[in-house]
């Protein structure tokens, strides 16, 4: 098969995007990811789409990464577009999930597509193995928009009641005061059963409430992903790995400049907030060293404060010169899952986020992304995210925080409401 390839201009770039979301939510397998204009060093997409499968893998923990490698080693310079779940802990650290999982992502899916859109402000790249770019232009320039129609009210419910969590975050803190760990990523899952949703048009909703530089609609046949993400996980450019670990969340004060900017300040200057975020970028740091050329790795940014359409966030830098010859399964293998969401030392709060959540995470604190055919990827942190299982008609999000000893658990609760809020308003309207 020969891949065709065209740029257009593009004059409207807000009514194309909005075209060719719409378009790529008609394929059973497809990846929209939407970088929302926010301006960044680190940019490298600005809207990017990779719908319909040539070839694809999914699996679980086990063999997972030797799969995965032996996959992509079998085609190269092809475009993969697809996630990493969190329960490829299991097999970088021998550990069990036994919780159940009502969503059905599978642990790893990778799948080269059919077609891939790159569409930036001045123009709108087609790749594809099956139209003409120019019949796919005309195919998206057409699409009928998705209207929402009327579904049955649905009720969502807490998988912890504020007394139940309060009383495990006393817990985890009795942990860290025994020296088991430093600081662990606590999460709790909200859920609907018998719920129907529109996921395009719930996505929609939800990144015009909360338009995040790492969204993502995506969607492998009944399963949908509606994530409005602040965060990056991982991503190679050239030689360059850059991770931007967040630890450390204010509320906005959309009504007053002057409050907002004192949040702000107080965020910074949270001792807090700002050790939470230190004992992440060393565990990063920790991580890259293992695949990095020695030396290599730093910190590029302290404690960058972050403003967001409902919260303002600590940002890290960290960044490092990747040895030659390694894969990317080898890549991730070293750093995943994330130490923004697990916490220090990694296998030990892994084993205790086991023993004190209530549901498996799932697709929830993995990665969604791409590989571009150069060997570059960009992997986000899947938070901030609406999981649909059409099928069996669940509906959840999950939220949670870094706990360390100095945790105030009334606080801890505040803060997943807090982070919460894009989703339940979504989802209740």
């Amino acid at each position: 098969m020969t891949r065709t390839k065209a740029t257009f201009t593009v004059e409207d770039y807000q009514r194309i995007r909005l075209q060719l979301l719409s378009w790529a939510a008609q394929f059973s397998s497809c990846s929209f990811l939407d970088n929302h204009q926010y301006k960044s060093t680190f940019q490298q997409q600005e809207c990017l789409a990779g719908v319909g499968v040539v070839e694809s893998i999914q699996c679980n923990a086990g063999n997972a990464f030797e799969r995965l490698s032996q996959f992509m080693g079998a085609h190269p310079n092809e475009w993969f577009f697809g996630h990493l779940g969190y329960d490829l802990k299991n097999e970088t650290e021998e550990l069990v999930s036994a919780h159940p999982d009502h969503v059905g992502f599978p642990d790893v899916c990778f799948f080269i597509p059919q077609i891939v859109v790159q569409l930036s402000i001045e123009n709108i790249t087609i790749e594809s193995y099956t139209d003409s770019p120019v019949d796919i232009l005309e195919q998206i320039k057409n699409v009928v928009p998705a209207a929402q129609k009327r579904k049955e009210p649905f009720k969502v419910q807490a998988r912890f009641l504020k007394d139940a969590y309060i009383q495990t975050i006393q817990q985890i803190r009795e942990h860290i005061r025994k020296g088991d760990c430093y600081e662990l990523n606590f999460c709790q899952e909200f859920y609907a059963e018998q719920a129907q949703i529109e996921p395009l048009v719930t996505y929609q909703k939800l990144s015009n409430i909360s338009p995040n530089p790492f969204s993502v609609f995506y969607r492998l046949d009944h399963r949908y992903l509606l994530c409005a993400s602040p965060e990056r996980f991982l991503m190679r450019k050239g030689n360059n790995l850059f991770s931007q670990p967040i630890k450390g969340t204010a509320a906005r004060n959309l009504g007053n400049e002057l409050l907002d900017e004192q949040q702000k300040t107080e965020l910074l200057e949270s001792a807090k907030q700002r050790s939470e975020n230190v004992m992440v970028v060393d565990l990063v740091r920790n991580d890259l060293s293992k695949i990095c050329e020695e030396g290599t790795v730093q910190v590029n940014e302290l404690f960058g404060i972050y403003t967001y359409p409902q919260v303002h966030q600590m940002i890290s830098t960290i960044t490092g010169i990747v040895r030659s010859n390694l894969s990317f399964a080898d890549i991730i293998k070293a750093t995943f899952p994330m130490g923004s969401m697990t916490g220090a030392p990694k296998k030990r709060v892994m084993q205790l986020i086991e023993q004190y959540e209530r549901t498996k995470r799932g697709l929830f604190s993995g990665a969604v992304g791409y590989i571009a055919p150069n060997g570059d990827f960009d992997f986000n942190v899947v938070i901030r995210s609406i999981f649909y299982n059409e099928k069996e008609q669940y509906v959840s999000y999950q939220v949670g925080g870094g706990i360390t000893f100095q945790s105030d658990a009334e606080d801890e609760y505040e803060e997943c409401m807090l982070k919460a809020m894009a989703m339940k308003a979504v989802l209740s309207a």
